[in-house]
Protein backbone atom coordinates (compact mmCIF):
# COMPACT_ATOMS: atom_id res chain seq x y z
CA UNK A 1 0.00 0.00 0.00
CA UNK A 2 2.70 2.65 0.93
CA UNK A 3 4.31 1.78 -2.44
CA UNK A 4 1.40 2.82 -4.53
CA UNK A 5 0.86 6.13 -2.29
CA UNK A 6 4.44 6.79 -2.99
CA UNK A 7 3.56 5.76 -7.29
CA UNK A 8 0.40 8.11 -7.09
CA UNK A 9 2.26 10.62 -5.24
CA UNK A 10 5.12 10.67 -7.98
CA UNK A 11 2.39 10.28 -10.88
CA UNK A 12 0.54 13.95 -8.86
CA UNK A 13 4.23 15.80 -8.79
CA UNK A 14 4.79 14.97 -12.80
CA UNK A 15 1.11 15.91 -13.70
CA UNK A 16 1.52 19.31 -11.72
CA UNK A 17 4.78 19.79 -14.02
CA UNK A 18 3.64 18.67 -17.13
CA UNK A 19 0.53 21.88 -16.14
CA UNK A 20 2.66 24.65 -15.18
CA UNK A 21 5.43 23.79 -18.61
CA UNK A 22 1.97 23.79 -20.38
CA UNK A 23 0.79 26.95 -18.72
CA UNK A 24 4.39 28.44 -19.02
CA UNK A 25 4.04 27.92 -22.53
CA UNK A 26 0.97 29.45 -22.87
CA UNK A 27 2.17 32.46 -21.36
CA UNK A 28 4.91 32.52 -23.56
CA UNK A 29 2.78 32.52 -26.62
CA UNK A 30 0.27 35.64 -25.31
CA UNK A 31 3.22 37.71 -24.34
CA UNK A 32 4.88 37.29 -28.11
CA UNK A 33 1.11 38.22 -29.30
CA UNK A 34 0.88 41.05 -27.02
CA UNK A 35 4.49 42.39 -28.39
CA UNK A 36 3.73 42.28 -31.56
CA UNK A 37 0.26 43.97 -31.33
CA UNK A 38 2.74 46.50 -29.21
CA UNK A 39 5.43 46.99 -31.48
CA UNK A 40 8.43 48.47 -30.90
CA UNK A 41 9.18 50.04 -28.00
CA UNK A 42 10.19 53.56 -27.86
CA UNK A 43 14.13 54.68 -28.24
CA UNK A 44 15.35 57.35 -26.10
CA UNK A 45 18.04 59.84 -27.69
CA UNK A 46 19.51 62.52 -25.43
CA UNK A 47 20.96 65.92 -27.41
CA UNK A 48 24.70 64.50 -27.28
CA UNK A 49 23.61 61.75 -29.79
CA UNK A 50 22.08 64.27 -32.45
CA UNK A 51 23.69 64.47 -35.30
CA UNK A 52 25.12 67.86 -35.93
CA UNK A 53 25.39 68.72 -39.85
CA UNK A 54 26.42 72.27 -41.77
CA UNK A 55 22.99 73.92 -43.07
CA UNK A 56 22.63 72.93 -47.11
CA UNK A 57 23.40 76.33 -48.00
CA UNK A 58 26.01 76.65 -45.61
CA UNK A 59 24.35 79.92 -43.22
CA UNK A 60 24.32 77.81 -40.16
CA UNK A 61 23.93 74.27 -38.07
CA UNK A 62 21.25 71.57 -37.68
CA UNK A 63 20.91 68.87 -35.23
CA UNK A 64 19.22 66.04 -36.98
CA UNK A 65 17.37 63.85 -34.81
CA UNK A 66 16.12 61.20 -36.61
CA UNK A 67 15.58 60.23 -40.47
CA UNK A 68 13.62 57.64 -42.20
CA UNK A 69 14.37 55.76 -44.41
CA UNK A 70 18.53 55.97 -43.62
CA UNK A 71 20.23 57.34 -46.02
CA UNK A 72 19.64 60.54 -49.05
CA UNK A 73 16.25 59.16 -50.13
CA UNK A 74 14.44 59.73 -47.05
CA UNK A 75 10.78 60.34 -46.63
CA UNK A 76 11.24 62.43 -43.34
CA UNK A 77 13.87 64.12 -41.25
CA UNK A 78 13.27 65.61 -38.01
CA UNK A 79 15.82 68.17 -36.54
CA UNK A 80 16.56 70.90 -34.41
CA UNK A 81 17.99 74.05 -35.96
CA UNK A 82 19.93 77.27 -34.17
CA UNK A 83 19.04 80.45 -35.66
CA UNK A 84 20.96 83.19 -34.96
CA UNK A 85 21.08 85.03 -37.47
CA UNK A 86 18.81 86.45 -40.32
CA UNK A 87 19.15 84.76 -43.20
CA UNK A 88 17.96 82.27 -45.81
CA UNK A 89 16.19 78.62 -45.26
CA UNK A 90 17.56 75.83 -47.55
CA UNK A 91 15.46 74.36 -50.35
CA UNK A 92 14.40 71.07 -49.62
CA UNK A 93 12.84 70.21 -53.39
CA UNK A 94 9.28 68.26 -53.67
CA UNK A 95 8.99 68.43 -49.40
CA UNK A 96 6.84 69.92 -47.31
CA UNK A 97 8.44 71.49 -43.97
CA UNK A 98 6.65 71.78 -40.57
CA UNK A 99 8.83 74.12 -38.32
CA UNK A 100 8.20 74.61 -34.75
CA UNK A 101 9.62 77.95 -32.65
CA UNK A 102 10.71 75.90 -29.79
CA UNK A 103 13.17 78.35 -27.74
CA UNK A 104 12.69 82.24 -28.09
CA UNK A 105 10.22 84.71 -29.19
CA UNK A 106 10.31 84.01 -32.58
CA UNK A 107 11.13 84.73 -36.46
CA UNK A 108 9.42 85.96 -39.73
CA UNK A 109 9.29 83.98 -42.78
CA UNK A 110 9.50 86.19 -45.60
CA UNK A 111 8.93 84.66 -49.34
CA UNK A 112 7.07 85.81 -52.44
CA UNK A 113 3.91 84.83 -51.23
CA UNK A 114 4.27 87.03 -48.11
CA UNK A 115 5.24 87.06 -44.49
CA UNK A 116 4.32 83.98 -42.37
CA UNK A 117 4.85 84.85 -38.26
CA UNK A 118 6.67 81.52 -36.60
CA UNK A 119 6.05 82.17 -32.88
CA UNK A 120 6.62 80.04 -29.75
CA UNK A 121 5.00 76.91 -29.82
CA UNK A 122 2.94 77.39 -32.93
CA UNK A 123 3.55 75.33 -35.66
CA UNK A 124 3.92 76.92 -39.44
CA UNK A 125 3.60 74.80 -42.42
CA UNK A 126 5.00 75.91 -45.82
CA UNK A 127 6.38 73.94 -49.11
CA UNK A 128 9.98 72.86 -48.89
CA UNK A 129 11.21 74.50 -52.38
CA UNK A 130 9.42 78.11 -51.15
CA UNK A 131 12.59 80.66 -51.20
CA UNK A 132 12.06 81.82 -47.80
CA UNK A 133 14.55 84.40 -45.60
CA UNK A 134 13.64 84.15 -41.94
CA UNK A 135 14.00 87.40 -39.77
CA UNK A 136 14.71 87.18 -36.44
CA UNK A 137 12.36 88.61 -33.82
CA UNK A 138 14.02 89.64 -30.40
CA UNK A 139 16.68 87.73 -30.83
CA UNK A 140 18.19 84.00 -31.72
CA UNK A 141 15.58 80.96 -31.78
CA UNK A 142 15.83 77.15 -31.92
CA UNK A 143 13.39 75.35 -34.16
CA UNK A 144 12.41 72.21 -34.45
CA UNK A 145 11.47 71.16 -38.31
CA UNK A 146 9.97 68.42 -39.56
CA UNK A 147 10.48 67.91 -42.85
CA UNK A 148 8.27 65.51 -45.34
CA UNK A 149 7.66 63.61 -48.46
CA UNK A 150 3.39 64.78 -48.18
CA UNK A 151 2.79 61.25 -50.60
CA UNK A 152 4.49 59.15 -48.31
CA UNK A 153 3.89 60.32 -44.66
CA UNK A 154 0.83 62.69 -43.07
CA UNK A 155 2.68 64.43 -39.75
CA UNK A 156 1.07 66.58 -37.11
CA UNK A 157 2.59 68.56 -34.75
CA UNK A 158 1.82 70.11 -31.41
CA UNK A 159 2.52 71.06 -27.87
CA UNK A 160 1.27 69.02 -25.04
CA UNK A 161 0.90 70.40 -21.61
CA UNK A 162 0.97 67.81 -18.91
CA UNK A 163 -0.49 66.31 -16.95
CA UNK A 164 -1.32 64.40 -19.46
CA UNK A 165 -1.09 60.56 -20.88
CA UNK A 166 -0.63 59.88 -24.53
CA UNK A 167 -0.28 56.09 -26.29
CA UNK A 168 -0.33 56.24 -29.73
CA UNK A 169 -0.31 52.45 -31.60
CA UNK A 170 -0.25 52.94 -34.75
CA UNK A 171 2.49 54.75 -36.76
CA UNK A 172 5.70 56.58 -35.70
CA UNK A 173 5.74 58.82 -32.98
CA UNK A 174 8.24 61.02 -31.63
CA UNK A 175 8.24 63.36 -28.41
CA UNK A 176 10.33 66.67 -27.50
CA UNK A 177 10.73 66.88 -23.67
CA UNK A 178 10.72 70.76 -23.23
CA UNK A 179 10.29 70.83 -19.75
CA UNK A 180 9.45 69.25 -16.77
CA UNK A 181 8.84 65.37 -15.67
CA UNK A 182 7.73 63.59 -18.94
CA UNK A 183 7.92 59.49 -18.76
CA UNK A 184 7.99 57.50 -21.85
CA UNK A 185 7.21 53.47 -21.25
CA UNK A 186 8.38 54.06 -17.52
CA UNK A 187 11.74 55.66 -18.42
CA UNK A 188 12.52 59.59 -17.54
CA UNK A 189 12.98 61.55 -20.62
CA UNK A 190 15.15 64.59 -19.70
CA UNK A 191 14.47 67.90 -20.75
CA UNK A 192 16.29 68.28 -24.93
CA UNK A 193 15.41 64.74 -25.11
CA UNK A 194 13.63 62.95 -27.58
CA UNK A 195 11.60 59.68 -27.70
CA UNK A 196 11.01 57.79 -30.91
CA UNK A 197 8.98 54.70 -31.92
CA UNK A 198 5.36 53.27 -31.16
CA UNK A 199 2.80 51.76 -28.83
CA UNK A 200 3.82 53.02 -25.34
CA UNK A 201 2.65 55.34 -23.03
CA UNK A 202 3.67 59.03 -23.16
CA UNK A 203 3.47 60.71 -19.39
CA UNK A 204 2.90 64.10 -18.47
CA UNK A 205 3.42 65.55 -15.00
CA UNK A 206 1.65 69.08 -13.91
CA UNK A 207 3.99 71.62 -15.44
CA UNK A 208 5.80 69.53 -17.59
CA UNK A 209 5.78 70.38 -21.56
CA UNK A 210 6.86 68.77 -24.36
CA UNK A 211 6.28 68.74 -28.62
CA UNK A 212 4.60 64.99 -29.81
CA UNK A 213 4.80 64.30 -33.40
CA UNK A 214 2.96 61.72 -35.29
CA UNK A 215 3.73 60.27 -38.54
CA UNK A 216 1.39 58.25 -40.68
CA UNK A 217 2.85 56.06 -43.76
CA UNK A 218 0.31 56.76 -46.80
CA UNK A 219 1.80 54.38 -48.86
Amino acid sequence: MTSLKVVFSRIGVVAIQVCLLAACEALDTVMCTLKARIGPVFRILNPDEFQTNLWKNGGGVTHEIARHPVGDGWQWRISIAEVGVDGPFSLFLGMTRILTVIDGAGIDLLSADGVMEARLHRPVFFPGDLDVTARLVGGPVRNLNVIYDADAVEPAVEVVLGPALLNYADGTVGFLCLSGAVTVAGDELHEGAFALGSGANIALATGAAGLLITLRGLT
